[in-house]
């Protein structure tokens, strides 16, 4: 490896790692102790789909089945989520929010925006937007990545 792509790599895993803890801090702040991180990003999916199965948060999270379970059971204990069995099939179970936790919900999602909006308003909108469309393309890459070795 070249000395600049040595530098380049070195620069990329400390920035990631610092952007990432800080960030996921300032969000966590954010959320309160009412909700783990995690939580919040499932209350997130659910909010946006309406309607899942635990099976599809494991995918969409790229985690096991059984941590969504254990953070399901988490979230249903405190209200925020009601499993419904489908009609058809009892073994496929559907989540959706409760009332409870759609405003728990629209809350902590207040909050993590004004968050974000005073941190991106640092910028000017052109920086903003290549910013976004290159970690896009990051997320993009990573994901064709694990899809190419998950093959292999």
């Amino acid at each position: 490896m070249s000395d600049l792509v040595t530098d380049l790599v070195n620069r990329y895993i400390a920035v990631s790692f610092s952007v990432t803890k800080k960030a996921e801090s300032l969000i966590k702040e954010q959320i309160g102790s009412d909700l783990t991180s995690d939580q919040h990003y499932v209350l997130r999916y659910i909010n946006q789909v309406g309607s899942c199965t635990s099976s599809e948060l494991a995918e969409q999270f790229d985690v096991k089945k059984s941590a969504i379970t254990a953070i399901i059971t988490r979230m249903w204990e405190k209200g925020l989520i009601q499993r419904k069995r489908d009609k058809d099939d009892r073994r496929v179970v559907y989540l959706t929010l409760t009332e409870k936790g759609n405003e728990l919900f629209k809350e902590t999602e207040k909050r993590i925006h004004k968050l974000v909006e005073s941190l991106i308003n640092q910028f000017d909108i052109n920086e903003i937007n290549q910013f976004i469309e290159t970690f896009e393309k990051l997320n993009q890459v990573l994901i064709e990545t694990k899809d190419h070795k998950v093959e292999e």
